[in-house]
C-alpha cells in the first residue's frame, strides 16, 4: 500500500480553468489601461505553459516586457486569483474531497506541492478546508531553484517518506517523482499532454481510481 501521496494543485486538486481565462483577462485588461499591452489576452499560451512557476509565465508571455512589468503583473494577477477563489469562482475536480478522506482512513499521509505561490495556494487551502486532511502544502516559493524536484525533495526529508506517490497532470510533477524515486501517477485532467503523460508510471481518468491504486 501507498503510505503518502504528494498532489499537485492546478489542474490535479483545482480546477484553475475556471477562473484562469477571467484572471488572465482582468490582468491584461488592466495592462491595457496602463498602455503596457495592445494585443488580445494570451490565453492559449499560457494553456500551453500551464503548471511552470509565474515567473517563467510571465517571461514567456511578455519577453519583451521589464522584469518591473512582469512583476506588477504578477502581483495582479495573483489579487485576481485569490479574490475569483474566495468569491466561489472556481471548484475542485470531481471527488476530491471523497479521496482525501478516503486515504486519511487508510493511514495515508497526504500533502501537496505546487509551482502556485504561498498566498494562491493558502486561499484554496482555506476556501475548501483542505487542512481537514492535508498534512502540510508546499509552493516552489520555498526554494530558489524553482523546481519541482527540489520541492518534493525537502517533503520526503522532512517526513521521512519511503514509499509514496507524486500525483499531477504535468512534466514538472512526473520528473518529481521519478527524481525522487516515488510513483509517477499522471492526471488526464485539463491541462494535460499525452507525451507528457506516456512518461508516466500509472494514468488516471479521475481521482476516485486513487482507491484501488493505493491498496496495491
Amino acid at each position: 500500500m501507498i503510505k503518502s501521496i504528494i498532489f499537485d494543485m492546478d489542474g490535479t486538486l483545482f480546477q484553475t480553468d475556471k477562473i484562469l481565462e477571467i484572471s488572465l483577462e482582468d490582468t491584461f485588461n488592466h495592462l491595457r489601461s496602463l498602455k503596457e499591452w495592445d494585443k488580445e489576452t494570451p490565453i492559449d499560451e499560457y494553456r500551453e505553459i500551464m503548471g511552470v512557476p509565474l515567473p517563467k509565465v510571465w517571461e514567456a508571455l511578455m519577453p519583451n516586457h521589464s522584469i518591473e512589468v512582469r512583476e506588477r503583473t504578477d502581483a495582479y494577477f495573483l489579487k485576481k486569483l485569490i479574490e475569483n477563489i474566495n468569491i466561489g469562482k472556481g471548484d475542485l475536480y470531481p471527488y476530491v474531497k471523497e479521496i482525501m478522506s478516503y486515504l486519511k482512513e487508510n493511514n495515508c499521509t497526504i500533502y501537496i506541492a505546487s509551482n502556485g505561490l504561498t498566498e494562491y495556494l493558502t486561499a484554496i487551502v482555506n476556501f475548501y478546508q483542505l487542512d481537514n486532511w492535508v498534512t502540510e502544502t508546499f509552493s516552489i516559493q520555498q526554494i530558489e531553484s524553482l523546481n519541482k524536484s527540489d520541492l518534493v525533495k525537502i517533503i520526503i526529508e522532512k517526513y521521512a517518506i519511503t514509499n509514496g506517490a507524486v500525483v499531477g497532470d504535468r512534466l514538472s510533477d512526473i520528473n518529481a517523482a521519478k527524481d525522487n524515486h516515488l510513483i509517477a501517477i499522471g492526471c488526464k485532467f485539463d491541462f494535460a499532454q499525452e507525451n507528457e503523460l506516456s512518461q508516466a508510471d500509472i494514468v488516471i481518468d479521475s481521482l476516485i481510481e486513487l482507491k484501488q491504486i493505493v491498496l496495491r
